[in-house]
């Protein structure tokens, strides 16, 4: 018995995960059905296994006397094509070199190989595990000395085969390493005008030093300087002025290289402090030049290949580019090689051209190097433009003497080793590489690089690569991409192969057979078809170019008309016979003599070609109906029997055409019909006149009739009063609407189909709102007298305001007013003295 119960619960297991798979399967399906129908459109016209696995979600059929069409969709099932005869490659990944992160130890050694994830560090208390523990130490810093062997990017070689437009997620790892070796090399401008600034930086060497170490115990120091080609108009060319183009300079000069990369700081203040300055005569300077030969002479600047590379450019001027080296007669092109003889300096500058700002950026990249343009003020703007153009460099501000030189060498490292920027060496248009990464915020989306990083910590990108399309050559079927970060020397190798051909296609394969016998003995035959050459054709090669008829040389023997493509563009003219295309469903065929014709193309109506097998079928292009059916699908009864009223009599009674086997109603002078039958008309009067006069009566007691009149007259039917009149289309109901005397609408309904009419009428007329005029008029008479009292009153209450300010100043003006008689100027005495001229005073 419990056997029996295990036994049904197994089963009814195995049945819920039968069903759970069946629905997964099905969601899967209908997942995938855009790009299978996309698919089964675009595959079966490619006639080669190349072609079909070049096309996006497309599969080819190699198996013998295949019938139907070789390249198909993905989305087609098993059953089309045996499974070993099926070719569709997808990608490929394959890990050839992956070293582990190096991982930064305790006393700020990196540890070389040592897995980043795996590896740790314990303490112990015993004297013996102190010891070996020092002694790794020391080893593991003798080692790492030279950065030879620390790791800082994930993994370092893979081999990847891509297929056109299906994208492969590759997984980047980077970390800055501890203790990183650093080379910086300070590449001066010594014309007259930094004269100061040299003189500075030969006291600020130690300095320079110190800082870096506090950084790296792992740093080297190199110096070199430049002036400018010595050339007109670049520098004088007076015999003098070339030993000696100003006081206390040196004759002028391309570039020099002074000390190669060392850890010998005194000697670098040293070599600074005896650099000479030069002279030239124009304002912008040779840089370029020395910026060149910086970057290129590996050797002889010492530059390591497991460092940090840092080109410090210190000037206080312009530079010279491409192109300007003609107005001194070098027409050369500046040819990116390295030309410094044994005491350093450049032996090609007068004769080859500044190099170009592209230049400068390809070396700067292939070199991992850093560029940081320390330049006075005036100078800035200029070279933060040019930052933009050259890969990892940055432009910073120098002051006139350079005095904040460690400052600022200290701040632009700062800032270029706390971010990580991955970059590839794509050139062209074949592959696409997109990168997305989490960096520290957490956040994933589209970007290559990541600020704010500290040593120790890990940041990871997806290189999404996608092959686009397929080289014409072969040969560039296989391609090397290197994933880098920018001014690291390390990279990620991706060996790329291209899958633009099948593996039946190349000798040796089972499947390829020359002089096959499946392809009349004269062609190849591959991937279960035949590759006929130049002089045969045919699906077999059994047509040879030579016995073709002359009636079949015209190009026209395979055209329908002058202007239409060879077999309609749906088959290929072999021996001058149209062989149609075949499709991937059997029941769809390509037919006729140019391949003119296909059951497939007809007219559908609701998805169904022709509307259904019942309806009618599909020949050449046009839909070929069956008795009782009409129209471009088939869609349409030929018959107007269904345009008929059930109870008889005209078709679309009377006012309509039937049309596709359905009635085409009129619009007339009295309404629009409508109904199946257009046997309505809501529009039309009908008996809606007839009605009105007793309905009012009848109902409202109003209208034309008197009471005698409605009694008489109105004996055909009683309304029904309802509260809201509705028409119910199923029983015939016709509704009318009419507005009486006083503007009061009302609503009746009748039915007159059967032996009695039927009257239902609005309960209550829709009456509008009675408007009381005399009372309008009252209150527009009475407003517009009370705000003209309004307004007077206010008037006058203005007036009295403004008289009574008026009187009150005048009595206050008065009552101040002091009148002096003997200052008063139209003060006149009231007496008045005259004097006679003859009196003599007696």
């Amino acid at each position: 018995m419990m056997i029996a119960i295990t036994n049904s619960r197994s089963l009814r297991t195995i049945a819920t995960t039968l069903l759970v798979v069946s629905l997964c399967v099905a969601y899967a399906a209908s997942q995938s059905s855009p790009a299978a129908s996309s698919s089964q459109l675009t595959c079966p016209g490619k006639l080669s296994c190349r072609d079909c696995i070049q096309t996006s979600n497309c599969r080819w059929c190699s198996q013998p006397n295949f019938t139907k069409a070789r390249c198909h969709g993905a989305g087609i099932g098993a059953q089309y094509c045996p499974e070993e005869y099926t070719v569709d490659p997808s990608n490929e990944f394959i890990k050839i070199e992956a070293r582990e992160l190096s991982k930064a130890s305790k006393g700020g050694v990196a540890i070389a190989g040592e897995g980043y994830e795996e590896s740790h560090w314990s303490s112990s208390s015993s004297s013996s595990s102190s010891s070996h523990h020092s002694s790794s130490s020391s080893s593991s810093s003798s080692s790492s000395a030279s950065g030879s062997n620390i790791v800082q990017i994930y993994p370092q070689r893979v081999q990847l085969k891509l297929r056109i437009n299906e994208v492969y997620k590759l997984d980047v790892k980077y970390t800055q390493a501890e203790d990183y070796p650093v080379d910086l090399y300070y590449l001066m401008d010594l014309s007259k005008s930094m004269e100061d600034d040299k003189q500075k930086l030969s006291t600020l060497g130690d300095q320079l030093a110190e800082e870096m170490n506090r950084i790296t115990s792992n740093f080297r120091l190199g110096f070199g300087s430049f002036v400018d080609k010595v050339l007109m108009p670049y520098v004088s060319t007076v015999p003098k002025k070339l030993l000696r183009p100003c006081d206390q300079c040196e004759a002028p000069y391309g570039y020099k290289n002074h000390m190669t990369l060392s850890v010998d700081t005194a000697r670098f203040s040293e070599e600074v402090r005896q650099a000479a300055v030069s002279g030239n005569l124009d304002a912008p300077e040779g840089g370029f030049d020395a910026i060149m030969q910086a970057v290129v002479c590996r050797d002889q600047i010492g530059w390591r290949q497991k460092a940090r590379r840092l080109l410090l450019f210190s000037t206080d001027a312009g530079f010279h580019y491409a192109g300007d080296g003609k107005l001194g007669g070098v027409i050369t092109p500046n040819d990116g090689e390295c030309h410094l003889d044994s005491l350093g300096k450049y032996t090609h500058s007068s004769i080859q051209d500044y190099p170009s700002i592209s230049q400068i950026n390809l070396k700067v990249k292939e070199n991992s190097i850093n560029v940081i343009f320390a330049v006075t003020q005036n100078e800035l703007s200029v070279y933060e433009r040019l930052s933009k153009l050259v890969e990892g460099s940055s432009a910073a501000m120098l002051s006139n003497d350079s005095s904040n030189i460690v400052s600022l060498v200290r701040d632009e490292y700062n800032k270029i080793s706390s971010s990580v920027e991955m970059k590839d060496n794509r050139t062209d248009s074949l592959i696409d590489v997109k990168y997305y990464s989490t960096c520290l915020d957490g956040v994933r989306k589209q970007r290559n690089k990541c600020d704010g990083l500290k040593v120790g910590d890990l940041v990871q990108f997806d290189a999404e690569i996608t092959l686009l399309k397929c080289p014409e050559n072969p040969r560039e079927w296989n391609q090397v991409l290197q994933i880098y970060p920018v001014g690291i020397g390390e990279s990620l190798t991706v060996d790329i192969e291209m899958l633009c051909s099948c593996p039946c296609e190349q000798p040796g394969h089972p499947e390829y057979k020359e002089y096959a016998e499946e392809c009349s003995g004269v062609g190849t035959y591959k991937c279960g078809v035949c590759g006929c050459g130049d002089f045969f054709t045919g699906e077999r090669c059994e047509c040879s170019i030579k016995d073709i008829h002359k009636e079949f040389e015209d190009a026209g023997a395979c055209r329908q008309t002058n202007t239409s493509t060879e077999c309609n563009g749906r088959g290929h003219c072999v021996c001058g016979v149209c062989e149609c295309d075949k499709r991937e469903n059997a029941e769809e065929v390509i037919s006729g003599k140019f391949c003119e014709c296909d059951n497939f193309s007809c007219d559908r109506h609701q998805g169904l070609l022709c509307s259904g097998p019942k309806n009618g079928r599909c020949e050449c292009g046009e839909c070929v109906c069956n008795d009782g059916w009409e129209g471009a699908a088939c869609d349409c009864r030929s018959t107007t029997d269904t345009c008929i009223p059930p109870n008889g009599g005209e078709i679309c009674s009377g006012h309509g055409e039937c049309v596709c086997g359905a009635c085409r109603c009129k619009i007339t002078e009295e309404g629009r019909y409508s109904g199946r039958y257009c046997e309505k008309c809501p529009t039309c009067s009908g008996r809606c006149n007839e009605f009105k006069n007793c309905v009012q009566c009848q109902q409202y007691k109003t209208g034309p009739l008197t009471e005698s009149e409605c009694a008489t007259n109105c004996t055909l039917f009683v309304p029904i009063p309802v509260e809201k009149v509705e028409v119910d289309e199923e029983k015939d109901e016709n509704k009318c609407t009419f507005f009486d005397e006083n503007n009061c609408r009302f609503e009746f309904i009748y039915n007159d189909s059967g032996e009695k009419v039927i009257v239902k009428a609005q309960e209550k007329p829709d009456c509008p709102a009675k408007v009381f005029m005399l009372g309008i008029v009252l209150a527009v008479i009475a407003a517009v007298v009370l705000i003209g009292l309004a307004v007077l009153l206010l008037w006058k209450l203005l007036t009295t305001i403004h008289d009574r300010r008026e009187f009150a100043r005048f009595e206050k003006e008065r009552m101040m007013a002091k009148w002096d008689t003997g200052e008063n100027p139209i003060y006149k005495q009231a007496t008045t003295t005259f004097k006679n001229p003859t009196y003599a005073g007696k």
